[in-house]
């Protein structure tokens, strides 16, 4: 059974029943609005989303960071299954799987984000959702639509932090600007 999240929701990542999680994926999906185009025929475009994993140690210093350019992080932990240009297809257009237990201890918090590298701003998206799944068992834990469209063209999704023995994930869903992760770290930033 999967939670719905809100933005500043934050869900607890320890098993039913108990245990932790010990290897969690971040799933990214979306599809491009149709747009109007010649005597107003529905045209299809293509939108190339980014999904990205920023790791953080406790004093907010960006360690590493996992995205289309470098699809593994430098300890392996954290691992891109690569770069969708065009949002096609069914379910996860990109995924990020993270082994928690080789997460480096100096590294406290993930921040996962998305970006549209092709510019086109999120009003162009549609069924856009990120979720967070249990790799062990295939159950969805988590899911944040990425609704309310607009004309920010990043969004930092959520954040999978440290939590006593655990971890646990908050929904942030705010909206930001910038066509690669660098540019959002300023935004990123305040929600550390």
């Amino acid at each position: 059974m999967s939670v719905s999240l809100q933005k500043g929701q934050k869900v607890s990542l320890t098993k039913p029943g108990g245990g932790t999680l010990t290897r969690v994926k971040m799933g990214l999906g979306w599809d491009a609005a149709e747009k109007k185009g010649r005597f107003g025929k529905a045209k299809a475009q293509t939108i190339d989303l980014d999904a990205s994993c920023l790791l953080f140690d406790g004093g907010g210093n960006l360690v590493d960071a996992v995205w289309f350019r470098q699809l593994r992080s430098k300890d392996g932990a954290v691992l891109h299954t690569g770069d969708n240009l065009t949002g096609a297809g069914e379910g996860d257009d990109e995924s990020i799987n993270v082994d928690l237990p080789a997460v480096p201890g100096n590294i406290t918090q993930l921040v996962f984000t998305v970006n549209s590298f092709t510019g086109q701003d999120f009003s162009q998206i549609e069924n856009a959702f990120c979720r967070l799944v249990d790799e062990t068992t295939g159950q969805e834990l988590a899911r944040y639509e990425l609704t309310g469209g607009g004309s920010h063209t990043a969004q930092i999704m959520a954040k999978v932090a440290r939590d006593g023995q655990g971890w646990s994930m908050t929904a942030i869903g705010v909206p930001a600007t910038g066509r690669t992760f660098q540019q959002l770290l300023p935004a990123v930033a305040a929600h550390l």
